[in-house]
C-alpha cells in the first residue's frame, strides 16, 4: 500500500495470490457444468446434429475461452474498470439500442441478440455493465446513496436498461439488472425505507406491465400456478420439468438415464438443465449444486468485505447479488414457482455469453483478491496486536 494515501499502488494490486478457494468453486462448477450439458444434449444433438457430441465440444470450447478469460482479467488491475465505468455503461446502452435495428437477431420469438459474426447477448452484458457502473458511481461518494437525489443516475441508467431488455421481451434479466443496481446502492448505505418502497413500487409496475400486455400475456404469466392446466401450450415446458425433478427422487436414476431429455423436454441443456439434474442425480445432485452456489456467493463477499477500497467491495457485491439472484431465479422456473423467463444456471447451463460473463467477472473478483486480507481473523488480530504493541525490552 501506498505510504500515507491508503490506495494500492499497481504492483502490489497484481503481486498477490488469487483466492484459492474461489478458484476451485468455479472450476467444479464449470466441469460439473459440461458434464451434466453432455448429458442433458444427447438426443437432441443426435437428432439436430447427427452426433450426441456437438453440445459437448461447443460447451468445452466455450469453457476453454472462459478460463484464459478469468486469467486475463485476473491478471488486469481491478481499479482500471473504475476508470472506465461511465464508457462501458455507454457501450452497453449502444449494444441494447443496437437490438432494435436490423442488426437484432429473432429466435423463438425474442430479439436478444446482435449477429457480429459471434453472436452477442447486450441484455447480458448490461449486468457486469451496471455493477461497474454503480460500483464506481457510489464508490467516489458513498453518502450518494442516501439520498433520493444521489441515486437518481444510478436509478436512470437501470430504468433505460430495464425499458430496453424487457422490450426484447426478456423479464427475467431486466429485473436481474434492477436488482443488481439497487443491491449495489444498498451495500452502500441506501436506508431500508427507501428499500421497501423501490420494492413495493418495483412490484407494481411489473403486475401493471402484465396487466398492459393482454389476456394472452397475463395468461402466459400466470400460467406457472397450474401449469398442468396447459399441459400442452404454455405450461407444457414446465410440467415436464416438474416430471424430472419428481422422477428423480432422493438419490435420481443415474447419470445419462435422464427419461425426459429424450426430446421430450426443449432444449434441456439450457435454462431447464437443473431438471435433468434432478432426475439423473435427484435431490442430492440439486443440494449438491445449491450448497456449491452458496459457498460461491459467501466467498465472494467475504473477500468483498476484506476488499482493500470501496470500489472492490461494491464489485464483489454486485457479482454476489448476480449470480444469487439467477439461481434464485432459475431454481424458481423449473419449479414452477415463478413464470417461466429465459434466465441461465450461471456455470451450468449450456452457452457462450453467460458463461463468459460470469467467468470474466469473477476474474474481477480473483484480482480484488490479490490485495484483500485474507488471512484468518485470529492472525488478523493477533498482527494488529504485535503493530500496536510498545517496544518495551521484553518485559510484559
Amino acid at each position: 500500500m501506498v505510504k500515507g494515501t491508503g490506495r494500492l499502488s499497481k504492483k502490489e494490486a497484481k503481486a498477490g495470490h488469487c483466492d484459492f478457494p474461489l478458484t476451485v468453486m468455479v472450476t467444479i462448477l464449470v466441469i460439473f457444468g459440461i458434464v451434466m450439458i453432455f448429458s442433458a444434449s444427447y438426443y437432441y444433438s443426435i437428432n439436430t446434429y447427427g452426433t450426441p457430441f456437438q453440445y459437448l465440444k461447443d460447451q468445452m470450447f466455450n469453457a476453454c475461452l472462459g478460463f484464459f478469460l478469468m486469467w486475463i482479467v485476473s491478471r488486469i488491475d481491478y481499479r482500471v474498470f473504475r476508470r472506465f465505468a461511465f464508457l462501458i455503461m455507454i457501450l452497453s446502452l449502444v449494444l441494447l439500442f443496437l437490438i432494435f435495428t436490423p442488426l437484432g437477431e429473432t429466435r423463438n420469438g425474442a430479439t436478444r441478440w446482435l449477429n457480429f459474426g459471434i453472436s452477442v447477448m447486450p441484455g447480458e452484458l448490461a449486468k457486469p455493465a451496471i455493477i461497474v457502473f454503480a460500483s464506481a458511481y457510489f464508490a467516489t461518494r458513498m453518502e450518494r446513496a442516501a439520498t433520493i437525489r444521489g441515486m437518481l443516475p444510478v436509478a436512470g441508467v437501470a430504468a433505460v436498461m430495464f425499458a430496453l431488455i424487457y422490450l426484447q421481451p426478456n423479464l427475467s434479466t431486466a429485473l436481474t439488472v434492477v436488482i443488481i443496481a439497487a443491491g449495489i446502492a444498498f451495500l452502500a448505505g441506501m436506508p431500508w425505507k427507501v428499500v421497501i418502497g423501490a420494492g413495493i413500487l418495483g412490484v407494481a409496475g411489473v403486475i401493471g406491465m402484465v396487466f398492459a400486455g393482454g389476456s394472452y400475456q397475463l395468461q402466459r404469466m400466470t400460467s406457472f400456478l397450474d401449469p398442468f392446466k396447459e399441459a400442452q401450450g404454455d405450461g407444457f415446458q414446465v410440467v415436464q420439468s416438474l416430471l424430472a425433478l419428481g422422477t428423480g427422487g432422493f438419490t435420481g436414476m443415474g447419470l445419462g438415464k435422464s427419461v425426459r431429455k429424450n426430446l421430450y423436454l426443449p432444449e434441456a441443456q439450457t435454462d431447464f438443465i437443473l431438471s435433468i439434474i434432478g432426475e439423473e442425480l435427484g435431490f442430492l445432485g440439486v443440494l449438491f449444486l445449491i450448497v456449491m452456489f452458496t459457498l460461491l456467493v459467501w466467498r465472494t463477499v467475504y473477500i468483498g468485505i476484506n476488499a482493500r477500497d470501496r470500489f472492490g467491495m461494491l464489485v464483489c457485491g454486485g457479482v454476489a447479488i448476480m449470480t444469487g439472484i439467477q439461481v434464485i431465479f432459475n431454481v424458481a422456473v423449473v419449479t414452477s414457482s415463478m413464470p417461466p423467463t429465459g434466465v441461465a444456471l450461471p456455470f451450468i447451463s449450456y452457452g457462450g455469453n453467460a458463461l463468459w460473463i460470469f467467468m470474466g467477472l469473477y476474474g474481477i473478483v480473483l484480482n480484488i483478491s490479490r490485495s484483500a486480507d485474507l488471512s484468518p481473523a485470529e492472525e488478523r488480530l493477533s498482527a494488529k496486536g504485535r503493530r500496536s504493541r510498545p517496544e518495551t525490552g521484553g518485559h510484559l
